[in-house]
Order: structure tokens, then C-alpha cells, then sequence
């Protein structure tokens, strides 16, 4: 399979905002190919946002769908200012927040539903994705978000803050922290 720059890229960054811009604008025009490549190159940030605030991974599964046919219906009041995938989780977390209040339970994740986040990138190895797994773990549940938002989404930092309801600073700090404690962890396995 030939691989341009460009996908090297996007797979490191996530998708760009001018491609999703143009995809949210053919999805507000009813093109639902530009709903399926829009779910391709964003489902993974979506379910991962769902699943770190439910907990639930059948339930994510759930709101992951649902948020998809909100942003069918909802994309024609999106404006290309700011952030496509700020927008999209947006709705995302509104869903959640309703399901939540619907459901009133929290827990943590067990393995199993931390396995059935979509591995983003294909060559990560399945060694790989335990030790990452394991290390992520190690983390309180508003740093694994952060952490997970940021990675999957490519979402800046003022983003995640928006989106979160939380200061700059404090997602910041919390980005920071847990960056050390995945260092930490990650090194002690190669120390090991």
C-alpha cells in the first residue's frame, strides 16, 4: 500500500480541520459519503470521549451512533470558525451528559472496555496496546480524558478545556501530570 506524506501525517495529527470543514459542509448538503468518511477518520475520538465519561463501552457504542446522526442532522448549523472535532465532540458530550443523567451511574473501566477503543494508528502491535493500556490505568479518570482527546482528536489544549468545562491551567496541569506518570510507568516497563 502506497502512503503519501500526507497520510503519514494525518495519522499523527489526526485529520486536518480543513478536510473535516469541507466534509461537515457536503454532510450539511446531504453527500452521506461525506458522513462515512467523516465517521471513518473521527469515530475513534468520538467513542473515546463517550467511553471515558461512561464507562460503559456498549453505552458508547450507543451515544458514538447517535452523535453521528445528530451531526447528519446538526450540520448544516456548523460554522467552519472554529474547530471541527471541538464541534463534533461538543455534541458528543451533550449526549453523554443526557445519557448520564438518564443512567446516574459512574464506574471505572474494566480491561475488556478499555480493549474496545479503536486502536487509531495500524501499526500499533497488540504488546503495544497492553503496555499502553496498563499505563493509561495508572491514570485518575479527568487525566485519561485529557490525555485521550488530545492524542485522538488532536484537539489543543483550550479546546479540551472548553469542551471539559475546565480552566486552561487545570487542564494543563493535568496534561503535564499525567504525561509524567505515563513516563514514568512506560520506562519502569523498559527498566523492568
Amino acid at each position: 500500500m502506497l502512503t503519501t506524506a500526507n497520510d503519514t501525517v494525518e495519522r499523527e495529527q489526526g485529520p486536518d480541520r480543513e478536510h473535516l470543514d469541507r466534509l461537515l459542509n457536503a454532510v450539511a448538503q446531504g453527500d452521506k459519503d461525506a458522513l462515512g468518511q467523516l465517521y471513518h477518520l473521527t469515530r475513534g475520538a468520538v467513542y473515546a470521549m463517550a467511553l471515558s465519561m461512561l464507562r460503559d463501552p456498549h453505552e458508547a457504542q450507543d451515544v458514538t451512533q447517535d452523535a453521528f446522526v445528530t451531526i447528519w442532522q446538526k450540520a448544516a448549523s456548523y460554522r467552519s470558525q472554529g474547530s471541527p472535532m471541538a464541534w463534533m465532540l461538543t455534541i458528543t458530550r451533550n449526549l453523554t451528559k443526557m445519557r448520564l443523567r438518564q443512567s446516574a451511574r459512574l464506574g471505572e473501566l474494566t480491561d475488556e472496555e478499555w480493549n474496545a477503543i479503536p486502536a487509531q494508528a495500524p501499526g500499533v502491535t497488540a504488546e503495544d496496546r497492553i503496555v499502553l493500556q496498563n499505563a493509561l490505568s495508572r491514570l485518575s479518570a479527568q487525566e485519561r480524558q485529557i490525555v485521550l482527546l488530545h492524542a485522538s482528536s488532536g484537539l489543543k489544549h483550550r479546546e479540551i478545556a472548553v469542551l471539559l468545562e475546565l480552566p486552561l491551567s487545570t487542564v494543563l496541569s493535568k496534561y503535564r501530570r499525567a504525561l509524567e506518570k505515563l513516563k514514568t510507568q512506560l520506562e519502569g516497563d523498559d527498566h523492568a
